[in-house]
């Protein structure tokens, strides 16, 4: 990880490339401020009307090309993006500022664009910088056409016989379709996290894209060869052929795996010694629901409210709430669909909720103490989930809890909005299975007092691991240290998991860890046997499940109770589960580099 060579970012769709950089520095449009006279004020409307309907049409042939490549689900995210360039009230404001100060229509809806765009960035939220970029993209279309640029200019920047490696400040969901099926083999972009549009988009597309890569433009020389792994999030320059040729062989590799992959799917997920486990998906957008059930999930552990927030200057109604839980409920008519309720605070504070600046809010107003401080946002997704209830198999899971009284304090708001609607006759279920998200070292310490008090608990192993080892897992200089099998760590997961056998509660994992095969393998043995992950790790999950007995994975985890280092539990756990898997198959390095994740 030392190498001056290696850049890191986010890998949000699997495949190893190997290309020539080209560097893209195109830049948002440079409009020079200018005024128009009065007789001029009605064709400048004219020309955004104009302008708004090519970027339309634009638009909707993205739509197409998505939903032919990529699948209907994914073509949605235009649809998205179609609703905001037509947006009415935000063209009226651009009108108003060309009939009250005779502004251009390219100046005009400039100035509106960066003042949605400053409302939208202020809390600098991962999930809210996501609908930034989409709108980024829409408003820099219909600046480009006003100022007589052509939006697909790029494809016939693209047009050399040679693969590319494209390398970019952001990735919009636009451009990675207009990648799709040319010579570009993968993607490095400075910006972009794992739950924007554009990463959705080119992991449906089937490249292999490193998002996030900070000053990759600077450090990628223009026609400099490079290798992407855009499962890790790596990117090496200037590889020597050596490297190259290791490179072919893991992709020839990964690429037969996941054929083999693929024909587990309607498989049952049980070890070789008759263990049954349970596989169930996370999820951040409702796009992502389509992938989640083709996946075989059974069911969705963990349902991430905060897109429903996201991008918007409102809060969303209880009715708009209920539609989204129902159509969850209906997918999944059999299995458990949990709904987290509002993680607000830390990095998510959107513009629909108002927040007061704190020095450290990761360690402040948030998650379970923002919903408790604020009924009257807490409220309408209780009642929400309880009239979903009568669709399916509805459960409520509590964020970042750390004291007793968070959790008897929401029963009783659940308990009275029950009472509220059977008192207004609206169909609802009495009450829905309640469980906590163990996820700080104080719910994990009290775990045998919450287990008596829930229904079920969920381990989310990214804030666990980050607040146990006092790691933020943003930052860079601490990477190496991030490991979320280290022992102190491994320690409060097995006395977590113990807590919820003795009371019969049943106890999940819903952070990446259960994504990552050594780790995967240790959570088994540790006793859990119920993961959500994300959506493109279940095929994997499968698959290793049906290779391990779980009686090998409870003795690798007996001896790693007694390791004093990570690199310690590392090794012991490499060592054991080679015996079950060919770890070159599954590209398990010698080390691991720490995992990039949210949740």
């Amino acid at each position: 990880m030392n190498d001056p060579r290696l850049l890191t970012g986010i890998g949000v769709s699997p495949g190893i490339a190997v290309g020539r950089a080209v560097l893209s520095r195109r830049e948002v449009p440079d409009v020079p401020h200018r005024t128009v006279p009065l007789r001029q004020v009605r064709k400048e409307i004219r020309r955004i009307t104009a302008a708004v309907n090519d970027v339309r049409r634009y638009l909707e042939g993205l739509r197409t090309e998505a939903a032919d490549a990529a699948g209907p689900d994914a073509a949605k995210i235009f649809d998205g993006q179609v609703l905001m360039l037509t947006d009415a009230e935000f063209l009226r404001g651009v009108e108003e500022l060309i009939r009250d100060h005779r502004l251009t229509a390219e100046k005009a809806y400039e100035f509106r664009a960066l003042e949605v765009c400053d409302l939208w960035s202020k809390a600098e939220s991962a999930l809210l910088r996501d609908r930034v970029t989409d709108f980024t993209a829409v408003a820099n279309h219909v600046i480009g056409r006003l100022m007589g640029r052509d939006p697909s200019a790029i494809r016939s920047e693209l047009t050399q016989e040679e693969l590319t490696v494209l390398v970019m400040h952001e990735l919009s969901p636009g451009l990675a379709v207009e990648l799709h099926g040319s010579n570009v083999v993968g993607v490095v972009s400075e910006e972009g996290t794992r739950t924007s549009h554009a990463a959705i988009l080119a992991h449906s597309l089937g490249m292999p894209a490193v998002l996030g890569a900070s000053g990759a433009l600077d450090r990628i020389a223009a026609g400099e060869r490079v290798i992407i792994d855009g499962a890790r999030g790596l990117v090496l320059r200037a590889p020597t052929e050596a490297e190259v040729a290791d490179a072919e062989a893991r992709e020839g590799r990964r690429r037969l795996h996941a054929d083999a992959l693929a024909e587990t799917l309607d498989l049952e997920a049980r070890t070789p010694d008759g263990h049954e486990i349970v596989l169930r998906g996370n999820l951040d957008l409702p796009a992502e629901l389509d992938v989640v059930r083709r996946f075989g999930a059974q069911g969705v552990g963990l349902v991430r409210t905060e897109f429903l927030i996201t991008a918007r200057t409102r809060l969303p109604t209880e009715e708009e709430q209920v539609a989204y839980f129902t159509k969850l409920a209906h997918a999944f008519p059999d299995d458990p669909v949990v709904v987290r309720t509002y993680d607000l605070g830390g990095d998510k504070i959107p513009a629909a909720f108002r927040a007061p600046p704190e020095r450290n809010p990761f360690l402040g107003w948030r998650a379970i103490r923002v919903c408790l401080d604020r009924p009257e946002i807490f409220r309408p997704q209780i009642r929400a989930v309880l009239r979903a209830a009568t669709a399916g198999n509805v459960h409520l899971l509590l964020p970042m809890v750390t004291r007793l009284d968070e959790i008897e304090a929401a029963r009783a708001l659940i308990a009275d909005e029950a009472t509220r609607l059977a008192g207004e006759g609206v169909p609802a279920a009495a009450s829905v299975p309640l469980g906590v998200m163990v996820e700080t070292p104080a719910a994990a310490v009290m775990a045998d007092r919450i287990a008596e008090v829930v229904d079920f608990m969920s381990v989310g192993t990214n804030d666990l691991t980050q607040y146990t080892l006092v790691i933020d897992r943003g930052n860079a200089k601490l990477a190496s240290r991030f490991r979320s099998y280290d022992p102190a760590v491994v320690r409060l997961m097995r006395g977590i998991v113990d807590a919820g056998r003795a009371s019969g509660v049943p106890v999940s994992v819903c952070g990446e860890m259960a994504s990552e095969v050594v780790e995967a393998f240790l959570l088994l043995g540790l006793g859990y046997t119920t993961f959500s992950v994300a959506a493109p790790a279940l095929p994997m999950l499968r698959w290793f499940v049906r290779q391990v007995p779980m009686a090998d994975a409870q003795r690798a985890a007996a001896a790693v109770m007694e390791a004093r280092t990570a690199s310690d539990v590392w090794h012991l756990l490499r060592e054991a589960l080679a015996a079950h898997v060919d770890l070159a198959l599954v590209d398990v390095p010698n080390e691991v580099a720490a995992p990039e994740g949210h949740g």
